[in-house]
Formats: structure tokens, sequence, C-alpha cells
């Protein structure tokens, strides 16, 4: 449902995430046109900004953080008149009764009302109080509330976050912000799956040999050591981004594009899920952290000599699981998850590899019988892969790996959004499909507690035990070799016999 008005109030206004983020992107739909007719931003913040202060910062971030970069002062200034600010203190009535005074003070129409929390965690549990307590909660299809991760830090204090979300707020004005669900090609695995006849008939235990899902950042902690230090790889990561690459995958046919149809099929893939026992912990779960090491020729600190975190830090910075999915779809199929910081690559990709041929029928000299596989990547180049096998040139019967590639950047004219301006267009539009729902986030912390858990009785005394600039610790690579498998599709090259690393990941037009 498209909006014709709406007034974006931004709580922690003068933070990083709305100057990195959240104003750029909006900035980004008022120069594509997207945004509503009328709109305004008022940015909420403790700190003393005058206007012209404030814009002069936002325009700082949107030179920076722009997905066009280039900006031209006149779409700056024609922003920038619906850019205001509002000191006040977050635990003060009066910060929500004045607010309430500015909503509609000028227009004639009423207005779409979202209050985005980018603020510290602990705010979540005051600010949706404070707006209910001075009325600003209760036009359900007006006023809608926008929280970002970390959305619990185990399963309890999830369902605390979720208690006192809607206790003030109706579930279906409340939007759990995920970025990676605003990514292009995480939206086009439905589309891939459900719209192609080719690919949805093979999707299942009968082709699929085993799935892996990786999420490799190149960074360490940088700022963020901190927090970091108290939540770690499993929080920060599994828990909720590749929780989400596992849904996509794994969930069966949609009836239609429906928010809650859709997300109804993502929930049943976390209840599908084999529990993780205590005692199975230590055969299905890897975790590492980085020492010193090297990145692209320079020299690169250990995360225990990183800014805010603790030198004798537990904390891991790797994160790797194997999971079944057991219904009529996927039993039987390992899907294997891993994520770390500090690694060569910063690449997020999906593999699915396919079953090999049932009987080898081509002579000795065939050489190449690895199987077929399919990669959706999604960082740093979106894109998709389809590996098969085709003859060599000559008169004997020789295979040789070949790749069909499609890559996002060369197929279409435009260049993707950035994954905040299209979910905050979802959110104006009022569409939760690409949001997460207060169940799955629970089924999410539910699966992973057993090895929160066994991690907590059990500090690692090999820490740090990958270096920095390494694809993560031996035991992740021991993890899925020893039931046959590897981390990423590893054709041979039939020129030379040899085998790419196998954990490095296979990304579009690299």
């Amino acid at each position: 449902m498209e909006v014709s008005s709406v007034i974006f109030v931004i709580f922690g206004g003068a933070g990083d995430l709305t100057w990195r983020k959240l104003v750029p992107s909006l900035f980004d739909l008022h120069r594509d046109g997207r945004m509503p007719k009328k709109f305004a931003i008022i940015a909420v913040d403790r700190a003393p900004f005058r206007d012209a202060e404030l814009h002069k910062h936002f325009l700082d971030g949107v030179k920076r953080f722009s997905r066009k970069q280039k900006v031209k002062g006149a779409d700056w200034k024609q922003f920038a008149r619906h850019v205001t600010y509002q000191q006040g203190d977050f635990k003060d009535p009066a910060t929500y009764s004045n607010l309430a005074k500015r909503l509609d003070k000028d227009w004639k129409v009423k207005a779409g009302h979202i209050f985005h929390l980018a603020t510290p965690p602990v705010m979540v549990g005051i600010i949706p109080k404070m707006l209910a307590d001075a009325g600003l909660n209760r036009d359900r299809v007006r006023a809608r509330i926008v929280v970002e991760k970390p959305l619990g830090h185990d399963l309890d204090s999830a369902r605390e976050l979720n208690r006192t979300l809607t206790e003030s707020f109706h579930e279906s004005q409340i939007f759990r912000i995920d970025h990676y669900l605003g990514k292009e090609t995480v939206q086009n695995i439905l589309a891939f799956r459900f719209a192609n006849p080719l690919f949805e008939p093979i999707w299942n235990r009968r082709y699929v040999d085993y799935v892996t899902i990786t999420v490799a950042e190149e960074v360490g902690v940088e700022h963020r050591g901190g927090y970091y230090d108290h939540a770690g790889a499993l929080r920060d990561m599994v828990q909720n981004h590749l929780m989400q690459l596992l849904c996509l995958v794994a969930m069966e046919p949609m009836v239609s594009f429906n928010a809650d149809e859709i997300r109804n099929k993502k929930v049943d893939v976390l209840h599908a899920v084999r529990p993780i026992s205590h005692r199975a912990v230590q055969q299905c779960a890897v975790r590492g952290q980085y020492g010193k090491g090297g990145l692209d020729g320079k020299k690169v600190r250990g995360y225990r000599q990183e800014k805010d975190v603790s030198p004798n830090s537990k904390t891991e910075t790797f994160a790797a699981l194997k999971l079944f999915v057991d219904n009529w779809r996927w039993q039987g199929v390992p899907f294997y998850l891993r994520t770390g910081k500090c690694l060569p690559q910063q690449v997020s990709e999906i593999a699915i590899q396919f079953r090999a041929v049932p009987h080898r029928s081509f002579p000795p000299e065939a050489r190449d019988w690895h199987p077929s596989y399919l990669v959706l990547s999604i960082q740093p180049e979106e894109g998709i892969v389809l590996g098969f096998k085709a003859k060599y040139p000559g008169p004997k019967m020789v295979l040789k790996p070949v790749e069909m590639r499609f890559s996002y950047r060369e197929s279409f004219a435009i260049p993707s959004p950035d994954a905040y301006e299209t979910l905050l267009l979802d959110v104006m539009n009022n569409d939760p499909t690409l949001f997460m729902r207060a169940d799955q986030i629970e089924a999410a912390w539910r699966l992973l507690m057993p090895v929160l858990e066994v991690w907590a009785e059990t500090r690692p005394r090999n820490f740090p035990n990958y270096a920095a600039g390494t694809w993560g610790p031996p035991a992740a690579d021991k993890l899925i070799e020893r039931d046959g498998h590897a981390w990423s599709p590893t054709p041979r090259n039939c020129d030379t016999d040899e085998t790419r690393e196998r954990h490095e990941p296979s990304i579009p037009n690299r």
C-alpha cells in the first residue's frame, strides 16, 4: 500500500547508523523520485544540534555513502528542506509530547508515522513504551516502529524484547530489520526458485547432495569492539543473516506473494531444523578467533589487540555449523553454514552441490567427474553461476568444467539499490514481507541456544586458532571434509589437473 505522505522519526538521529545508512538511503530514494509526495525527516537525539549543523553533518555522510555519491547542490538543498532536528532525552516524556505536537502540525493530510530506533539496544526496551504513553502508537495503519538488530542476546532476552514491543505496538506495526533481506540477490532467490520450472523440480534431496552458505568478512571488528566482545559471530551473524539465507533456500513454495504466507514458510524451515543436543555440539559446531596475520600485503593485529576487546577474550570471531532440515524435501541433506571476520575475501554466497551421476559411462580419459553445482553470489558481485560438464575439443572424450554466469551489473542497466533503500521504502509502503516476525526470531534463537550454552560452559583453550587473512580454523574444514564435502565448488582444471583451494568461494566475474 503506497502512501502519499510520511513523517520519518529517527531516534538516534545524530548517530553513526543514521549518518552512514539511513540518511544516504533516504536521499537516494528522494533523488530517484521514490519518496512520497510529502515527507519529513525528524532526527531526535540528545546532542545539541542546529538544523544547519545537522544538514552539514548529513551531507558529509551522503557524499561518502550514497549509492551515486556525486551530489548536486540543488538535489541536496531540496532534500534538506525536509530534514529537521529535535533535541531530547529518550527517557524524558517531554521528548515525546513535543514530538506529538510536531507531527501533522502543518499538513492538511494524515501522514504515516515511522519511528526508527537507530539506538543502542537498551533503548528498545524504553522508547516503544514512551511512544505508547504519548499516544503515538494508536493508529495501527499509520504508526509503525522499526527495530534494528541485535534482536535479543539469547532466547530469554528475545522473548522479553518481543513482549516489550507487542505491549506497545501491534505485531503488524513492528518492522524488525535484517539488511541482508534487502539485497537484490537474496530477494532473487525466491524468483529464481519459484519462477523457473527448470530448477524447482531438482531443488530437493533426490538431486542435491549438500548446501553451503558462506558469509565472509575481510574486516575485523573495527570500531565495534565493545559490542562485539559481548556478542560474537554466532549472535552477530548466524542467528540472523545466515538463518535468513537458510530459510530462503530451504522453504517450500508459497501459495501467494503475501507477507505472512512467505514468513510462515520461513518459520516452517526453522521448526524443521533438527534440534542440536548439548552432546552433539562438538560434532556439528566449530568456533574460532583470529590472531595476527596479513591481508593484501598488510599486517593485521589479532582480535585480542583490537580496541575495547579484552586481552584474554574468549569471544568467537568465526562460527561454522552443520545442520539438517528434517522434512520430505531435505531429509538427509546437510547444510553447512560459516561466517567469520578477517578472512581473505569479503564474500557472501550460497552453493548448491548436486549429486554425482549414478553411473560413469564415459571412458577413463574423460577424467573430470566433479558434479554440477549452482552458486548464488550475494557479495561482492551479485550474480548466479551454474557449473556443469562439457566435452573438451579434440578426438577423445575429455570432460571439462564450464560455467554459465549471470551478473546483475552486466545484465541490467541500472545499479542495484542499497538494501536499506529497499527496506525503508517497504516500511513506508507498509509491506512487511522482508521483515522478521517475532516467532521467527525466537525460533532461530531456540535452535542456537544449546551451542551458546555449551560454548559458554567450555571456554576455548586454543584461541586464537586462525591467522587473520586465512579461511578460519582447521576444524571448520574438517567439519565438512569428514563427510567428503567442500566449502565451495572445486572443479578440476583439465589442463593442469589441479584443484582450487577447497574453501575458496566461487564469485561471478572474479
